[in-house]
């Protein structure tokens, strides 16, 4: 692809356009031991190697005092497809959160690991490791496809060991072709000979690879654990009476993001393009891919997620040219049901004399300490047994599958010692938070270290309501960006500053419509003021089988939002 010079290109188009293929100047930032941060444009180009320069902000405004610089330290991202890991996996990268990072691991909603606290000096010292364990951290942030979703237990059934191969094949064709990677953090050599095109060396992404980020999943019915109608693109399963995969039906266009105050920025869900083969699948994921380069916005980064793309051109344009492109025809979409987002948790049986155990990870945080629940240290000795593989869900949640039956006593008590089973509460069992402070350069408020507080108080007030064990989902996010996908939860809470977060609801337990702003700019007690009364609504006057979201909405405290667009629109905000 060529650069346009229509309009005025945004800063970051530049500096991939000048980056030689992601290269930059990182080696030579690594060199520089006066600092602990690297200069403006390779901070944009490290995103494309997987990892994110942050600083401690607990710190700023001491270090700052002293005249010190900040407390610079990298987060990595690991790429894992679907999420699954092998035991010895886990425990290298236990290891490496031990000797490199902050001594966490960090499960995050698009199941993967972030490792947080890794500072420069250490930076190739750590991925040498996770690439001995035939891993790496490519591509796993940056403008480009990141990390495939699907369902985490390809043991499940022959339609789940399907997904998985699908998300790998799709991972594996949409990963950059750059040897940026391997030259600046594992000492690898440069291609020798003539210089190579564009379409040589990055065939998909070209020079300078897409417009913003892009995100994809696999689904298979009637679990929407990935979310689905959140990624720029999705593959649904489609199963005949036997239960084998016959196809995939296609969406495209989903996404968070958004910004407070610019109602021309919203989050989106997922449109449906139709039906495709398996053979179909990846030529259909790369048309969307390059449709997507060749047509999304570079002038303006808050306008160049897909979801915008599909708005702009117009959904039967945008099908038209994805078919075009891959060179097929889509079917009519085959009818399919979703009956949840969440994690199925406990033991289930596979029927072959082994079973998979689902734990509970409050917001993805694996560590130690605090009355005796030193989770990190279960888990490894979970992995030391080497008796199941380790396998990340979207939910921030773990799985330890594929365990022989001689050995789920053992790991059951482990897991329950640790206080990794699923709880009581049916919010804490659906709800999920971003990292926010102190480490997110983004976060105007807390979230991962705060949620945890609120949901005390809501289920104090749950309680009050004979609601406890309803499954009701919640999530929280530091800012409007929408890591964690607060807007499709039933309850989202977004922060808006300090201590203050604006509250939606509405959304389908089944992920597949938005919510709506009910309050602005709440603290603590206005959140719990505010949601009581809600649910001593719910629980006297809901239907049967009636969800908390739907009934929000026949209750008319929240409109209905039926896609982006309409996500701001017929808002009944009020402020504490």
């Amino acid at each position: 692809m060529v650069l346009s010079m229509s309009k005025e290109l945004s800063r970051n188009e530049h500096i991939k356009d000048a980056s030689n293929f992601l290269r930059g100047t990182i080696t030579e930032g690594l060199r520089d031991r006066l600092t602990g941060s690297i200069v403006e444009d390779d901070q944009q180009l490290v995103k494309f190697h997987g990892m994110y320069l942050q600083d401690d902000r607990d710190l700023r405004a001491e270090r700052g005092r002293k005249k010190l610089e900040k407390a610079f330290a990298f987060m990595l991202r690991v790429r894992i497809t679907g999420g699954v890991l092998t035991a010895r996996q886990w425990l290298a990268l236990d290891n490496i959160a031990r000797t490199y990072a902050n001594g966490s691991m960090r499960l995050t909603t698009r199941q993967t690991v972030q490792l947080h606290g890794v500072i420069k000096s250490n930076l190739r010292a750590t991925l040498k490791e996770i690439d001995a364990q035939l891993l790496n951290t490519i591509a796993a942030c940056g403008d480009v496809n990141r990390n495939v979703m699907c369902n985490p237990n390809p043991y499940q059934s022959q339609a789940h060991a399907a997904a998985q191969t699908l998300a790998q094949s799709i991972s594996d064709h949409l990963t950059p072709r750059s040897g940026a990677y391997r030259e600046i953090w594992l000492d690898g050599e440069k291609i020798a000979g003539a210089p190579q095109s564009d379409e040589v060396l990055e065939p998909i992404y070209g020079r300078t690879y897409l417009p913003r980020k892009f995100k994809v999943a696999v689904a298979v019915p009637p679990s929407n654990d990935v979310d689905l109608y959140a990624n720029d693109l999705g593959f649904v399963a489609v199963l005949n009476e036997a239960g084998d995969v016959t196809g995939w039906n296609v969406v495209a266009g989903g996404g968070m993001g958004m910004t407070h105050g610019e109602p021309d920025t919203y989050p989106r869900t997922a449109d449906m393009l139709g039906f495709c083969t398996t053979d179909q699948a990846v030529a259909v994921a790369e048309a969307v891919v390059t449709t997507q380069r060749d047509w999304g916005d570079r002038a303006n980064r808050k306008h160049a997620r897909l979801k915008y793309t599909i708005e702009d051109r117009g959904l039967e344009n945008f099908r038209a040219e994805v078919a075009r492109r891959a060179g097929i025809t889509f079917g009519e979409p085959n009818p399919f049901v979703f009956t949840s987002m969440g994690d199925r948790y406990g033991w289930v049986e596979s029927g072959d004399g082994r079973a998979h155990l689902t734990l509970y990870v409050q917001n993805g945080r694996i560590q130690d300490g605090g009355a005796g629940r030193d989770q990190m240290s279960a888990l490894r000795q979970i992995a030391e047994l080497n008796v199941g593989d380790f396998r990340i869900t979207p939910n921030q949640n773990l799985v330890i599958a594929n365990i022989p039956l001689a050995h789920q006593d053992a790991v059951d008590r482990i897991a329950k010692a640790a206080g990794l089973l699923a709880p009581w509460s049916g919010l804490r069992r659906n709800a999920m938070a971003c990292v926010a402070l102190p480490t997110c350069g983004l976060a105007l408020a807390e979230s991962e270290r705060y949620l945890p507080t609120l949901l005390d108080a809501l289920d104090d007030s749950l309680a009050r309501h004979g609601l406890s064990a309803d499954d009701i989902v919640i999530r929280m996010t530091g800012c409007p960006n929408g890591c964690a996908r607060p807007y499709l939860a039933e309850i989202g809470l977004v922060g808006k500053g300090p201590g203050r977060y604006n509250l939606y609801l509405g959304a389908a337990f089944d992920g597949s419509r938005l919510s709506k702003l009910y309050a602005e700019d709440l603290d603590h007690e206005g959140i719990v003021a505010a949601l009581d009364p809600v649910f001593a609504a719910y629980a006297t006057d809901r239907q049967a089988g009636e969800r908390f979201g739907d009934f929000t909405i026949r209750a008319g405290l929240v409109a209905r939002t039926s896609n982006g667009r309409d996500f701001h629109a017929n808002v009944r905000g009020r402020a504490s």
